[in-house]
């Protein structure tokens, strides 16, 4: 896409998205007043058809569906993620998102089952260059993963410099179109301004990405509902939106469904779905930080 062209569609989706008028906090959730998620119905339209978890009552196979069980520790042992995809497997998760050195021994561990593999991409910095993120994403592919989290060039952002960024997030989507795997944008919205994250949600939907995804879990900050629902605002309906990082409980993950989340990362995946269930969380899973 000519840089131009991408410039000019980055200017529109900034003033359709805007930065809210009223910047006082709504007394309910304590979010700016636009972005509260019982206000923000353009968002709860655009994704009406996931909204039934904000509910009481919502099954606990349901929740599960909508997280990645995510152990992404450096340290991480072959036992740990063992435990990950036993627990994927017995609850339902959408994935399990791990570190790329681990997706051919999930895939075999969950091969027959409901879960998939999620891995990770020029992760956590994001500070890689096109090429190599590309031959990471086909091999992340060849072992076995159904689903690629990368991260953006934050610094190429931060410079303006958008045709870098969209050639960079192209490389990886280019390659999960070729197999027919799914591809998530990590923003790391913590280190941007508002703008920046309309500019990233924008490049990730040029680039063709299945979704955006707020954070690492590594950065400064995790998922907020204001961010989800912006990023909802930009990306529309046609694309999902994961929230990652700090989402560690039912009321969490309703919050994130709530704004517009599509996709939520987790490590307490299963306390989410105990709480869902109206069980007792328990102490026990493969914790990640993240």
């Amino acid at each position: 896409m000519d840089v131009r062209r991408l410039v000019e569609i980055i200017v529109e989706e900034m003033a359709a998205a805007g930065i809210p008028a009223r910047q006082h906090a709504c007394s309910c959730h304590g979010f700016l007043y636009d972005c509260c998620p019982d206000r923000v119905r353009g968002v709860l339209d655009a994704g009406a058809s996931r909204l039934g978890l904000h509910a009481t009552g919502a099954r606990p196979g349901d929740v599960a569906a909508l997280i990645d069980h995510t152990l992404l520790k450096p340290d991480a042992s072959r036992r740990d993620i063992e435990t990950l995809c036993r627990e994927a497997a017995d609850l339902g998760f959408a994935t399990v998102c791990i570190n790329p050195y681990w997706v051919r021994t999930a895939a075999r561990l969950l091969q027959g089952s409901r879960s998939a593999v999620c891995t990770v991409v020029g992760f956590p910095l994001g500070a890689t260059t096109p090429d190599v993120k590309h031959y990471e994403t086909r091999r992340a592919i060849f072992d076995g993963a159904a689903e690629i989290d990368m991260v953006i060039n934050i610094g190429a952002l931060k410079s303006g410099d958008v045709q870098t960024v969209e050639r960079d997030i192209e490389a990886v989507t280019s390659a999960c179109r070729d197999a027919g795997v799914l591809s998530k944008v990590i923003i790391e919205a913590a280190y941007l301004t508002q703008g920046e994250k309309v500019t990233a949600c924008t490049l990730s939907k040029a680039a063709g990405a299945d979704f955006v995804k707020t954070s690492t879990g590594f950065g400064p900050g995790g998922a907020t509902a204001e961010d989800v629902a912006l990023m909802r605002r930009v990306v529309g309906a046609e694309m999902g939106v994961k929230a990652a990082g700090g989402v560690r409980d039912f009321a969490g993950l309703e919050a994130m469904v709530a704004a517009g989340a599509t996709r939520i990362g987790a490590s307490a995946g299963v306390r989410i779905v105990q709480q869902a269930g109206g069980g007792a969380p328990s102490t026990t899973g493969a914790a990640s930080g993240y």
